[in-house]
């Protein structure tokens, strides 16, 4: 199980405890021969295997861990080695000043929408490069996301099963008993940000409820509802989630309209149809105005007018007469 001052693996000697997990405890360790401060974790295998079938777990587990090595992200935790000791398999890993998200999110409450795009784009590139590795992570939550004192964001336990996904975050074909793919990986980070905006899962503490309309994620939601899809056809790859975290966090996207909202009536565009030239229409003549007008008015203009140019004329008199 490990205790403090213990030597694992004739190598890593523990100091003491500085996580718990769903997995086990990670031990800040110092590595004798490197001379380098590392964390180590003990293996999870299933309790209560016979002899035969605890080999087989703990060298599935090994396999795993040797596995995990081959992930190399700056926001992946990196595995540098795995080692037996007695009948336990160690994890031992690069060790990162830090504290879990889910932690982090009691003390402090919910994060921006900008900031959960922020933290996304971190997320899906370690889980991108993981699945380049040909690695899935199984088992994503907000308990294997470190915020590290300096900043920075790392994934633990990529590859590593442990006693399985948490089923707050496990998507529906995996209880379902599909074996999980990338598509998996995918619905595990939209209910893992989904908790960082909204401070509860998308389907609570069991997995098992109705969809919760997000209340607080803004212009995310509508990439975290096509992330938490059901059917994992229907959802986006990582690199797409990517392009749409990034657009938020540079203002570029809009808000997001419910697909339940009422959609705006259209109004058909009335197109005349072109006639042969010859047929074409003349163009209307504008009335007369005389034809609309009342006797009474028509005597009025003429006056009016005749009142003009007896005016006029007096003028042109007067001018001439001034000149002589």
């Amino acid at each position: 199980m490990g205790t403090e001052g213990a030597l694992v693996g004739g190598r890593y000697r523990l100091d003491q405890p500085i996580g718990r997990g769903r997995a086990g405890i990670v031990w800040l360790a110092y590595d004798t021969l490197l001379h380098r401060t590392v964390a180590t974790k003990r293996m999870y295998v299933q309790p209560g295997l016979d002899g035969a079938h605890n080999e087989q777990a703990v060298a599935a587990a090994t396999q795993e861990g040797r596995a995990a090595t081959r992930v190399l992200h700056n926001c992946a935790i990196t595995v540098y080695d795995v080692v037996r000791d007695g009948p336990d398999a160690w994890l031992v890993m690069e060790f990162v000043p830090s504290r879990n998200m889910a932690d982090f999110l009691g003390e402090h409450g919910t994060l921006t929408p900008e900031q959960t795009a922020f933290l996304g784009i971190q997320l899906a590139s370690a889980l991108a490069a993981a699945h380049r590795a040909g690695i899935l992570h199984r088992g994503l939550e907000p308990r294997n996301v470190l915020l590290a004192d300096d900043g920075g964001v790392k994934v633990t336990d990529i590859g590593i099963t442990g006693p399985g996904p948490n089923p707050a975050f496990r998507p529906p074909e995996v209880a379902g008993g599909a074996p999980p793919d990338h598509a998996a990986d995918v619905f595990a980070l939209g209910g893992t940000l989904y908790q960082a905006v909204e401070g509860v899962p998308p389907f609570g503490e069991h997995g098992t409820g109705p969809l919760r309309q997000p209340q607080r994620a803004g212009q995310l939601t509508g990439a975290l509802l096509k992330m938490l899809r059901e059917d994992p056809l229907n959802r986006p790859t990582l690199n797409d989630s990517i392009t749409a975290f990034q657009a938020i966090t540079q203002g570029r996207q809009t808000a997001f309209i419910p697909p339940t909202a009422p959609a705006l009536p259209t109004v058909p565009v009335v197109r005349p149809i072109p006639l042969p030239a010859q047929q074409q229409p003349m163009p209307p003549q504008r009335p007369a105005v005389v034809a609309t007008l009342s006797p009474t008015r028509i005597r009025q203009i003429i006056l009016a007018t005749l009142a003009v140019f007896v005016a006029a004329a007096i003028g042109i008199g007067v001018t001439q007469l001034f000149f002589l």
